[in-house]
């Protein structure tokens, strides 16, 4: 099974086309051990299985990352908004050592997993707030928020906004293309990208929406 998860991981990884430094992926496989290790107890994610959890979970998550240190959008700091089990936050960290991630999120069990995760895997980059985003007040803004499972765009604006620096990106990771969602943003934000990912192994539409304030 191990054997498995490791070419499975690997061919993922290779299909994105990343260039991770050595170790990347012992690391995410790491986490991967420590969410199912908890998920029985603390319920972190529907996914039971270690293989699904690879493509919908890990690919998933680093699917992002060429959008995050492209040439047209470059971060140093973001924040994972409703991290729950820790993703996308936590593969992107593990990934990209010199992003600085902060995890926020309301559940106390989800967040006593992350603060765990974070010390079991050695992740200085990532620290974790517990509790609801929309009264979290950062000792420094974010280059960009991200999530994958936070209401919609407009929710997600209405919450998050003031975590940003002035320029700062709301990136949303979203099934569909959600056509809906978008017309329902508040009248001084916009689109600024909109991307379709390919997750290997995964035959779901994945969008990434990035939006800005006018």
């Amino acid at each position: 099974m191990n054997d498995q998860r490791n070419e499975l991981l690997h061919a993922g990884i290779e299909q994105l086309d990343l260039n991770l430094v050595e170790g990347t992926e012992e690391k995410l496989l790491g986490y991967l051990m420590l969410l199912s290790k908890w998920n029985r107890i603390y319920n972190l994610t529907a996914v039971r299985d270690e293989k699904a959890m690879i493509s919908q979970h890990l690919l998933d998550s680093l699917a992002v990352l060429p959008h995050l240190t492209g040439d047209s959008f470059k971060i140093q700091t973001l924040a994972d908004v409703g991290s729950g089990g820790g993703l996308p936050g936590i593969p992107l960290a593990i990934a990209c050592p010199q992003l600085k991630v902060t995890l926020i999120e309301s559940s106390h069990k989800k967040a006593s997993f992350l603060q765990q995760a974070k010390i079991e895997l050695g992740l200085p980059n990532v620290s974790v707030h517990c509790g609801r985003v929309e009264d979290f007040t950062p000792v420094g803004l974010f280059d960009a928020a991200i999530t994958r499972a936070f209401s919609s765009l407009a929710e997600f604006v209405k919450h998050s906004a003031h975590l940003l620096v002035q320029g700062g990106r709301l990136i949303a990771m979203k099934g569909i293309y959600p056509q809906q969602e978008i017309a329902q943003l508040p009248i001084n934000w916009q689109i600024s990208q909109s991307i379709s990912l390919a997750v290997p192994e995964l035959s779901a539409q994945r969008n990434l929406v990035i939006i800005k304030k006018t």
